[in-house]
């Protein structure tokens, strides 16, 4: 069987109901665990284009399904978003949906409701056409991304019991065919200072003091990470700082700081950890080192709890997932794909890091759009993709 060319073709068709509801997701907020009210817009939309099933599960992820054949495929995309940061900062409404010279506007624009429209609409260009008799396609708007990425898909995998054979993460790529991203994982290092009052500070010992060169040896622990093919190089850096003293009239008696760790090929949390504790101020200042976790309530009320771990992964690019999706984007498009790598982390954590699922990412819209002011996006990307991946199920049947 011949992949179809017309796919893209078809989602130019139906580019104005794709917009139109892509605007009205845009013109929906959702916050990380309060997805609720976007969770049911998506859900009637699937109705509406004739899923097979429709399912919210108890964590509040929704599960469009069409097909019914051995071979799994999920198209994902989470649906919370960050806030809108400074309003003056924005030329329009972020919630707006206003669309100008083919770019549609607003928060979660690029991050990334823009892949789950396409995805909700590739499935419905796979309505029209019959989805292939071996497979089966899963369309996944999942919750919390933003808090906790990777959370939803190990709800997904270890409570619905769903393992599909094949995830794309619908994340923005610039429509390139990208195959994994660093991981990441956050921890606090801890300092304990004897306080006493502040206009006789030698009486005590003041935890700030003990963090400072801390804070000097992270820098240049930073500085120093070697960089690790094809990822390139891990990251440190201390994002919050906070200390504890009886009274603003007193010595610290505690002082923490946040480390937001990016983690390349080959460092895991026992490596990362362990670099920290062998900073020498470290050890002088007989600081304590804690990985966080995780465990705020989803929209629906369900707590899952997790550590805050979220490992690297990435796909060899002769992985046969690869080479179908690259198959995929030749018949849709005639022309030769481009491949990457994300910057920023995504649900690839839990899919790819924790269970070992092959994943793929090709997503409407560009990274460096994601948590900015004026986020957007373009319709065209919007098209291409839901063409890209009604193609790409075609492709993966054949396989």
């Amino acid at each position: 069987m011949q992949i179809s060319s017309s796919y893209y073709t078809a989602a130019k068709e139906i580019e104005s109901d794709l917009a139109k509801f892509m605007q009205d997701i845009i013109r929906t907020p959702s916050l990380s665990s309060e997805e609720g009210a976007v969770i049911e817009r998506i859900r009637q939309e699937m109705l509406k284009l004739d899923f097979d099933e429709v399912t919210v599960d108890p964590m509040g992820n929704l599960l469009g399904r069409i097909g019914s054949g051995p071979r799994i495929i999920a198209l994902d995309g989470h649906v919370d978003t960050v806030d809108v940061g400074e309003l003056s900062q924005w030329d329009r409404d972020p919630f707006s949906g206003d669309i100008e010279d083919g770019i549609l506007y607003g928060r979660g624009a690029s991050d990334m409701k823009g892949g789950v429209a396409s995805s909700v609409y590739a499935g419905a260009l796979l309505k029209k056409t019959g989805i292939p008799d071996k497979v089966t396609l899963y369309v996944t708007a999942t919750v919390q991304e933003e808090d906790c990425d990777g959370l939803c898909w190990q709800y997904i995998v270890n409570e619905d019991g769903l393992r599909p054979e094949l995830v794309v993460i619908t994340e923005p790529t610039s429509l390139r065919i990208y195959r994994g991203h660093r991981g990441r994982m956050e921890m606090e290092v801890h300092t304990s200072g004897i306080s006493c009052h502040g206009s006789a500070p030698e009486r005590g010992v003041n935890a700030v003091y003990k963090m400072a060169g801390i804070i000097a040896d992270i820098e240049k622990l930073n500085q120093d990470l070697e960089p690790h093919e094809p990822l390139g190089k891990g990251t440190v850096t201390i994002s919050e700082i906070r200390s504890t003293s009886p009274s603003l009239c007193a010595v610290a008696d505690g002082c923490t700081i946040h480390l937001d760790r990016r983690l390349t090929v080959g460092e895991t949390e026992e490596t990362s950890v362990a670099e920290i504790l062998a900073l020498p101020a470290v050890q002088a200042a007989e600081a304590t080192v804690t990985v966080l976790d995780y465990a705020v309530p989803s929209h629906t009320g369900l707590t899952y709890p997790t550590r805050k771990y979220y490992p690297t992964w990435e796909l060899a690019e002769d992985d046969p997932a690869m080479e179908a999706a690259q198959s995929a984007y030749r018949a849709a498009f005639k022309g030769e794909p481009e491949t990457g790598f994300w910057t920023f982390s995504t649900n690839g954590v839990a899919t790819s890091g924790m269970h070992g699922i092959p994943s793929i990412g090709f997503g409407p819209g560009h990274e460096h759009f994601a948590h900015a002011p004026n986020e957007q996006v373009e319709i065209e990307h919007l098209v291409r993709c839901a063409a890209f991946y009604a193609a790409l199920v075609e492709t993966f049947a054949q396989e």
